[in-house]
């Protein structure tokens, strides 16, 4: 497997807080279902913008 710099992996906006965030290793079979950078923004009510 060849290595990935950090500045090549995708980028993804929390729905929550709006704060970009990258790929992990974790998320790498559920990667299109991710919409939250933590599990703090996943638990708070959506704040209307």
């Amino acid at each position: 497997m060849k290595m990935r710099k950090k500045s090549d992996l995708p980028v993804r906006y929390c729905v929550q807080c709006g704060l970009p965030f990258q790929w992990r290793k974790k998320w790498e079979k559920v990667w299109d279902e991710v919409k939250y950078c933590s599990d703090r923004c996943r638990r708070q009510p959506k704040v209307p913008a």
